[in-house]
This record gives C-alpha cells, structure tokens and sequence, in this order.
C-alpha cells in the first residue's frame, strides 16, 4: 500500500499529477482542489494517497490534505460510489461544502456533480448523515476543518445565528447549504434570510 508519496512535481494535466521519487514516477489522480494549489513543476510536493487495486489495474489517487483523503474514503464506503465518483464530487465541492450538503439532506445540490444522479446522492446521505451527524454540530462544536477561520466557521455562525432567529435547524440548514460557504457571516446571514422569507 502506497500511503503517501514526497518528491518532484513533473507533470501535471487537467485531471493527474506525476511525482518523481528516487527516479521513479507515480502518477495519481487529483481533485481540482488539490491541482489548483500544487507548486509549480519542479518542486517538491507531498500527497498522501489512496491506492485502488483491481484485476486488471491499479491505481493512485493523491491528496494535498488529509481532510480530502478522509472524505475520499468516507465517500467510497457508499455502496455504489467508486473511487473516480469520489474524485469528481470532491473536484466540486470542498470537504465542509460536502459535510453540510450530507448533514443538511441537500440531494439536490450534491446531484449537480457531472455523473451523480439524484438516487445516488440521496445514498450518500442516507449512509453518511448518521455518521457526520455524530461527530458534527455546525451550531457549536468544530469539524475537521482548521480552527482558524475557514468556510466552516462563517457556516456555522450563520446557521447558529439563523435558529436564534427563530428557525428549525433544518430550515437554517437548508438554506445556508444552498450559498458560497467561503461568504463571511453577514453575507451568508443576509442571503439565507432573503431565501426563507420567500417560503
């Protein structure tokens, strides 16, 4: 098992990266997130990786954080998601993004991933929620993300802030799912507000 791999960047495309480690080159398959911040050709990276091993094949998929490489695995623990399904849900959302589509039952916006029909998303959910739900509280208790700021934060002081208006968890839920997580507070307060009032 390959669990990591820490060398030479020397080649990138849209959907892959190849690292050079003593002379070798392993190439992995990248979320758009992590190809967005991987340094330029030439310099040294480090992945951590998943390694899928078929019959015929076998292949490696390369992370720049552990937070993707845990949603990766807790995503292809669904019964009928694949590794390259993963990969594709986590080039279009962000891990927090995905936490609070699953924990706030948002099939329809987990769907909009190219390739992920609705019965599928509403399996993801379904097999995920219980066990994000025990771990996570985006009223007050922090998720895998850094402490220090972060989509996280302004989401979950804008659903806190939502129930202390007056709505339903799921409500607030709902609602704040449907914006840009990387909004400050306010923003997403004031969208989410505009959004209910016309319910």
């Amino acid at each position: 098992m390959i669990a990591s791999l820490n060398g030479k960047l020397v080649y990138t495309d849209s959907s892959s990266a190849v690292v050079e480690c003593g002379g070798v080159g392993f190439r992995c398959l990248v979320t758009n997130n992590t190809l967005s911040k991987l340094p330029p050709i030439g310099q040294d990276v480090f992945l951590t990786t998943f390694m899928a091993v078929k019959e015929d094949s076998i292949t490696l998929f390369g992370f720049l954080t552990t937070q993707e490489l845990e949603m990766f695995k807790n995503l292809t623990s669904v019964s009928g998601i694949g590794p390259k399904t993963a990969l594709a849900i986590l080039s279009e959302f962000t891990p927090d993004r995905i936490t609070l589509l699953i924990i706030s039952g948002d099939a329809k916006g987990l769907s909009a991933v190219s390739g992920l029909g609705p019965k599928s998303a509403q399996r993801i959910i379904l097999e995920l929620k219980d066990k994000f739900g025990k771990s996570t509280d985006l009223r007050g208790a922090s998720l895998s993300a850094p402490a220090q700021g972060g989509e996280l934060s302004s989401v979950k002081e804008a659903v806190a802030a939502l129930v202390s208006l007056g709505f339903s968890s799921s409500e607030a839920f709902s609602a704040v799912s449907t914006l840009d997580a990387s909004l400050d507070t306010q923003q997403l307060i004031k969208l989410a507000l505009k959004q209910l009032s016309k319910r």
